[in-house]
């Protein structure tokens, strides 16, 4: 059956539109005003000294590990389940990612085990906030100023996200933001690097324009890595919704949290005190042995589904051929057969929720 409610979809007004039109006409088309304020805006709404913007959230990754001085045999302990750019980012850059499992509730890193993961090679921890919620980031620093290790949060999943009235991506040493389509908040393609250290933002700002020290006057190496004017100029529009489409997602994964509690096959998202879920994913936990007939039933309602993620990072083949052991990290190897996202973006209608818990509920009545 065509699909009825996809799992996402990018929010394209016709503020967007206008924003992108106004700049083609400028002619101004990368490394500009929109560019410039759009960085500013974006970290004074995370409560970071600095914000940088790169072209997507994997190179944000990459360029924030370079700033942090991470390189060539450095260990950086990384979530075991979470999208493999995280780890990547990290061979990327000379490194080794050391995979470590994940707390059960969250599906973010588990400190525990980020503790029994550190030797002396280890450099730094890039604890994801996953799904749009917020790692145990007081754990995570008390063991990094410990052992001397940096922190890099992986914000890509958790614009707005908060902890203790704290947002994702300002307690770290650096954090990465992603701007994909389908994120809550998005560019198309596009990324920051937000930052409160002097040096970091002073090694991006070089880095990304092919480390001139000015105008074609490069004292170190560099890349390219602007964003364009016409993303920019989405992004800034797209922060100032930002908000009010985190919340829509909040009282959709209520909604659904209510309803599909009922069933006592399923495990609903948790949302630990003083933390604040975003909702990039609504993620329950099914019986492994029903999570592909829940999927093939609800495909053939029209609903969208998704599976986050099906296979933890140590065995997918490229970490397998790295020498990686397979027999690590239980709860990740567990949650990756029993998880599947169901669509919690703003654009759902109240028909659309109740049409989707309706053909949740319907497989486990018929089951």
């Amino acid at each position: 059956m065509e699909v009825k409610i996809p799992i996402s979809k990018p929010i394209i007004e016709q503020d967007e539109i206008d924003a992108v039109i106004e700049v083609l006409k400028s002619g101004m088309l990368t490394r500009g005003k929109n560019t410039e304020l759009f960085e500013k805006e974006f970290a004074s709404y995370i409560g970071s000294k600095y914000a940088v913007t790169v072209t997507n959230g994997t190179v944000a990754l990459e360029a924030a590990l370079k700033a942090l001085g991470v390189g060539e045999g450095d260990e950086v302990i990384v979530p075991d389940f979470t999208f493999i750019a995280t780890a990547n980012a990290v061979v990327n850059v000379g490194g080794r990612p050391v995979f470590a499992d994940i707390d059960e509730r969250t599906y973010c890193i588990d400190p525990e085990s980020v503790n029994e993961k550190i030797t002396n090679r280890t450099r730094a921890i890039i604890p994801v906030h996953l799904f749009g919620h917020m790692a145990d980031m007081n754990s995570i620093n008390e063991i990094a100023i410990d052992n001397k290790l940096v922190v890099l949060e992986d914000s890509a999943q958790a614009h707005g996200a908060e902890m203790n009235g704290v947002k994702a991506g300002s307690i770290g040493h650096a954090s990465a933001f992603s701007f994909y389509a389908t994120k809550n908040m998005m560019t198309g393609e596009g990324g920051m690097v937000t930052t409160n250290l002097d040096a970091v933002y002073e090694f991006l700002v070089k880095w990304k324009k092919h480390g001139e020290a000015k105008r074609y006057l490069s004292d170190t190496l560099g890349t390219n890595l602007s964003m364009t004017e016409m993303q920019a100029a989405i992004g800034r529009v797209q922060l100032k919704k930002l908000d009010r489409f985190n919340e829509i997602r909040r009282q959709n994964a209520a909604y659904f949290t209510k309803e599909l509690s009922k069933v006592k096959e399923i495990k609903t998202p948790v949302e630990l005190p003083g933390y604040k879920h975003v909702y990039h994913q609504y993620v329950i936990r099914v019986p492994a042995e029903d999570r592909d007939k829940l999927i093939e039933h609800l495909n053939k309602l029209g609903i969208g589904t998704a599976i986050h993620y099906p296979y933890p990072l140590h065995i997918q083949p490229i970490y397998k051929a790295m020498g990686y052991p397979e027999k690590q990290n239980p709860v990740s190897l567990e949650v990756s057969k029993e998880v599947l996202s169901i669509p919690v973006h703003p654009l759902l209608s109240k028909s659309d929720l109740e049409y989707i818990v309706k053909g949740i509920l319907s497989y486990f009545n018929q089951a």
